[in-house]
């Protein structure tokens, strides 16, 4: 998947807490700005969309799996760009697809994806996604896959 496929991205700058002994940044670090760049994907379709049901209500998101394939390694100071997109759409979870770049060399360091649940606050149990969350990543990412509904 191509960078030109993602319709959104973060900045990151690597900082002295995210590096180990080997003065690179940690592994662990690289699911934290996923996390970052998944609540900020999130956040803007909910402002861009008006979708209700994002992050609030009656329902919320439980990580299923969260995965990172690391290709090259980032130092202090390094500034990332995050791009992220939900890839797939299911009845009631959906995909997150992360690219990690570094800005200044235009090397893909890391990719990554995770997957989340929709859960009923109510019952503990995963419940359908809402219409309005289909439409909505539909409108701002078009490449998105609906597997079912």
């Amino acid at each position: 998947m191509e960078i030109s496929n993602y319709n959104f991205s973060i900045t990151e700058e690597v900082k002295f807490r995210d590096i180990d002994l080997l003065g690179v940044c940690n592994n662990a670090v690289y699911f934290s700005y996923f996390e970052d760049a998944r609540i900020g994907y999130l956040e803007n379709l909910k402002n861009k969309f008006d979708v209700k049901t994002i992050l609030e209500g009656d329902s919320f998101f439980i990580m299923a799996n969260n995965n990172c394939d690391y290709i090259k390694p980032s130092i202090m100071h390094d500034e990332l760009n995050i791009y992220t997109r939900i890839e797939f759409i299911k009845n009631s979870s959906f995909g997150f697809k992360h690219i990690v770049e570094n800005k200044k060399t235009k090397e893909i360091i890391a990719k990554g994806s995770g997957i989340f649940v929709h859960i009923s606050k109510k019952y503990h149990t995963s419940t359908p996604l809402p219409e309005e969350f289909y439409n909505a990543v539909k409108l701002f990412d078009p490449m998105v896959k609906i597997i079912q509904k």
